[in-house]
């Protein structure tokens, strides 16, 4: 047997009708992966390859069908087939295994949850009105929905957030100059994970994590009353775009300035009000300009319009909303694909 490993890049040259054919069925690959992350296949693969029948055995699922899915899934580079039949790991197989560095199994749920199936059916109806689908589809605004409807995505939705904090908290601890920085509040921080990475990195950093009280109440266990940086660490339960009662010498808002710009512009003013002069401000933000990242943001910003209105941010767009709001951008620098930062002063 012929190993299928065939990838979008093998399309090279294709004629234009089978490109659109396979993109116009993108969803089938959507929902392989979750398919794939659902049932745990990374999982029960080891490092030796291993047939349908072997891995169908394990999951307690019908042999046929999981040959078919994971020969769907070798076309996108996610396993490979081998000679005689078996399948094996590819580097995108490995990150849905559970305890893969890096994982993005969670990412992966979180992502391809029921109702995203929903939401972009209705994508023209968010282009022609400009406006969030969610509540005309749903009965209600999408966190709304999300906590009191479907708390099994609620806690997904935390996991996945706490998968991709985690990896980004790695490259920003490893981005950021704090040379002259003795205080430093996470904005909107969520868990606190990055906050946590910094008090780790610096142990004579003390830092702040604000965010919306059901969120603190779950902050990272380093930082809550007993834990590893407890002493160096506040949690302060509050809502950027009304106030930020906190002085420090760096603010760090990563990626919550794309819900509204009204909302964003509340939210530098109140920096602006609690800061003081010469204070630092590091705004962190997938863009959908021309970054390596710039199918994934894309995709983003589409999500972010049918959920809750929003939109992602391009260089320029952030850079006229900064020098609105007062504050003195000094440069402009990639953190890692996915991810820039906006290095402002007071």
């Amino acid at each position: 047997m012929a190993t299928a490993t065939a990838a979008p890049s093998d399309t090279a040259g294709a004629p234009p009708s089978m490109l659109l054919r396979e993109l116009v069925f993108g969803a089938a690959c959507a929902g392989a992966v979750r398919a794939a992350a659902r049932l745990g296949v990374a999982d029960a693969l080891g490092e030796e390859p291993a047939t349908p029948a072997e891995l169908a055995a394990h999951l307690g699922v019908e042999p046929r069908p999981l040959a078919r899915l994971l020969r769907a899934l070798t076309c996108y580079e996610i396993f490979s087939e081998t000679g005689d039949g078996r399948y094996a790991h590819t580097p995108l197989s490995r990150l849905l295994r559970e305890d893969e560095p890096g994982s993005l199994r969670y990412i992966a749920l979180w992502c391809t949850e029921p109702w995203t199936w929903q939401s972009w059916g209705r994508l023209d109806d968010a282009v022609r009105t400009g406006r969030s689908v969610f509540a005309d589809t749903f009965g209600k605004e999408f966190f709304d929905y999300l906590h009191n409807d479907a708390p099994d995505s609620a806690a997904l939705f935390d996991r996945a957030m706490t998968q991709s904090s985690r990896q980004s908290a790695r490259d920003l601890t490893a981005f950021l100059d704090l040379t002259g920085i003795s205080s430093v509040v996470d904005v909107g921080g969520g868990q606190g994970m990055v906050l946590a990475s910094l008090l780790e990195r610096h142990p004579e950093l003390h830092g702040t994590l604000l965010d919306l009280p059901k969120v603190v109440a779950q902050a990272d266990e380093r930082l809550r009353p007993g834990g590893e940086f407890a002493d160096r660490a506040k949690l302060v339960p509050g809502d950027c775009r009304t106030a930020i009662p906190v002085r420090a010498d760096l603010y760090l808002i990563k990626n919550i300035l794309e819900w509204d710009d009204e909302s964003t512009r509340r939210t530098l003013a109140n920096v602006r009000k609690a800061a003081g002069p010469g204070a630092r401000v590091v705004i962190v933000e997938n863009l959908v300009d021309d970054t390596p990242s710039m199918r994934f943001t894309a995709a983003m910003d589409l999500l972010l319009l049918l959920n809750v209105g929003g939109a992602k941010h391009t260089e320029a767009s952030m850079t006229g909303l900064i020098e609105e709001s007062g504050l003195r951008l000094e440069s402009v620098a990639p953190v890692n694909p996915y991810l820039h930062a906006f290095l402002c002063t007071v």
